[in-house]
């Protein structure tokens, strides 16, 4: 028999000293519960310690919210601004190079209307000759060749070559305008392929007139006129 029999003998015939034995694991091997310290109200789990959050954290967290946003925002309108200049500028550069297409081609087709107004002043343009000059006329009509230069109006001269002035006798104040016309001017949307070539005189202003706008017109070439 062992010591440890012998005393728990003795304390049993109450000789001796009882041997205590105390499980301090904190899960019961048999439920598998969590079990209370001596001294600790029952039913009460121990807390771990839960770090404290800084104070204000959610207002911070919002304000780099908003200012991610407003960033992202005005990244978003310069790209929309940038490709809308880009649109545009685009467009512009396409439609002034079709323009120029246009002028080149029909700034060679200047000579052949001349001649079709003489012709015409003189009364050769008939029969088929007519028909295929209006054919002519219809085509560069379609590409926006406006003739320009009448008898009558204003003279402007970022528009009209005048070749002779015929000064006015009369009293008071005058107006010049253009008092024959010897060679059409051509125009294609708001550039001058030439100017109109005319005669001009001055007329008592009666106030029937328009004035001509200051506004310059830009000229093309005469394509006639070698450099």
């Amino acid at each position: 028999m062992t010591e440890h029999d012998n005393r728990n003998e003795a304390a049993e015939n109450g000789d001796g000293e009882r041997v205590v034995v105390r499980d301090r694991r904190r899960i019961d091997p048999v439920t598998g519960e969590v079990r209370t310290p001596a001294g600790e109200p029952a039913g009460v789990a121990p807390e771990a310690d839960a770090p404290e959050e800084p104070a204000g954290l959610d207002a911070v967290a919002s304000a780099e919210l908003a200012a991610q946003v407003a960033e992202r925002t005005a990244d978003l309108q310069r790209v929309s601004a940038e490709y809308a200049n880009y649109r545009r500028r685009v467009d512009r550069d396409r439609e002034s190079v079709l323009v120029g297409a246009r002028v080149q081609f029909v700034s060679e087709l200047l000579t052949v209307l001349d001649d079709l107004d003489r012709a015409e002043a003189h009364g050769d343009l008939t029969g088929p000759f007519k028909s295929v000059a209006d054919k002519l006329v219809a085509v560069v009509q379609k590409l926006g060749l406006e003739p320009f230069g009448s008898e009558g109006e204003p003279f402007d001269p970022s528009v009209h070559e005048a070749v002779q002035h015929e000064a006015g006798t009369e009293e008071g104040p005058t107006v010049t305008v253009v008092s024959a016309v010897l060679r059409r001017g051509y125009r294609i949307a708001d550039r001058v392929l030439r100017p109109a070539m005319v005669t001009v005189a001055d007329r008592p202003d009666d106030g029937t007139l328009a004035e001509p706008t200051d506004d310059p017109v830009p000229t093309e070439p005469d394509p006639a006129v070698e450099p």
